[in-house]
């Protein structure tokens, strides 16, 4: 069975369990440089159901933040969907005015925690304005006293004292400083978060501790979550299912679970051979060999064939589609899993 709009929308219901939130079918966003068109998502497929957690990994490079750009519809000049869907519900994100995704959608639909905190916030206003400030413009019609004490509790929600809303970013630590982001996202009670590499540049305790928040508050405010990261263990802390990226393709997507015990994509079985485990014997970690291609110029065929250690000569010349292995959203990009 073939991983297509018909397989997906087969599972969508509106349910309060299982409502599909997010729906993405065959995006496609390059950025138009001098020397040609960068293909940074060349035509991925996945959904999001209401309160899931979808951890997207890869490379650095493969694509995963320009997915990211592309939900919100922020992406830097030069960059442009050029085919595909993205639906919200029952919004269809591509073709939404710009005046009506924000009014409607950004921070009250879907909101971001971006990486790196330092400079996500303004260095020259206060933490607390710059919350207030997300909320009145997204939420009219809360007044600013209103919007000031919903900081307050936001604050305290996240883990940090409310009179630190007075603070000025400078005065944070890195981790506070992510807590506010986080305090910033959740402020219009967004259904869906995008968590970007939210634990970059923070030491592993800091780290670990944002990550249990983010998974306090997806528990809490029933969040659905698309958590990108290229460190597998927090996508298996944190998620449900998850998507492997490679080159702006999809490469495996499936259920966290059944893909770490039974990764089948070479790719994937790489990245799983790279990562140590404390309680498996003593094994000498395994590199993927080469380098990502160049998305101005892919190779033809499958992406990943220049690395691959079982590459067959139909990797070669033909792109193999995402095929359904058997078990229940469980996909697989490539021609071995198809031969066997």
């Amino acid at each position: 069975m073939k991983y297509s709009t018909q397989s997906f929308d087969k599972d969508a219901n509106h349910g309060d369990n299982n409502m599909t939130l997010l729906n993405i079918q065959d995006l496609k966003t390059y950025y138009f440089t001098l020397r040609g068109p960068v293909k940074a998502v060349d035509g991925i497929s996945f959904k999001v159901d209401k309160g899931e957690g979808l951890g997207l990994a890869g490379e650095s490079g493969c694509g995963k933040t320009t997915v990211a750009l592309s939900i919100l519809k922020i992406l830097p000049p030069g960059g442009r969907i050029v085919g595909g869907k993205i639906a919200f519900k029952e919004d269809d994100i591509v073709n939404l005015k710009e005046d009506d995704f924000r009014k409607r959608i950004r921070w009250k639909g879907i909101s971001i925690v971006f990486q790196g905190a330092m400079n996500a916030l303004n260095p020259v206003y206060k933490v607390g304005d710059q919350i207030v400030e997300a909320i009145l413009t997204h939420e009219p019609d809360v007044s600013k006293e209103e919007a000031k004490d919903r900081v307050g509790k936001l604050l305290e929600m996240v883990g940090l004292e409310p009179s630190r809303a007075n603070n000025y970013p400078h005065e944070f630590s890195g981790g506070m400083r992510q807590r506010a982001l986080i305090a910033m996202s959740i402020a219009c009670n967004p259904e869906l978060l995008i968590a970007d590499e939210p634990g970059t540049a923070l030491d592993v305790i800091v780290q670990a501790q944002v990550l249990k928040l983010l998974r306090s508050l997806k528990s809490k405010l029933n969040l659905a979550m698309i958590l990108i990261t290229h460190d597998l263990s927090i996508i298996a802390e944190t998620c449900e299912k998850t998507a492997i990226m490679y080159a702006g393709k999809i490469a495996e997507y499936g259920d966290v679970v059944t893909i770490f015990k039974e990764p089948l994509h070479p790719y994937t079985q790489g990245l799983m051979g790279a990562f140590p485990s404390i309680r498996a014997a003593k094994t000498r970690m395994v590199s993927i060999p080469g380098l990502p291609p160049d998305l101005l110029d892919p190779p033809s065929g499958c992406r990943f064939h220049p690395r691959c250690p079982f590459v067959m000569d139909v990797c070669k010349r033909k792109e193999p589609e995402l095929t359904n292995v058997g078990k229940e959203d469980h996909y697989v990009s490539c021609y071995l899993v198809e031969k066997a």
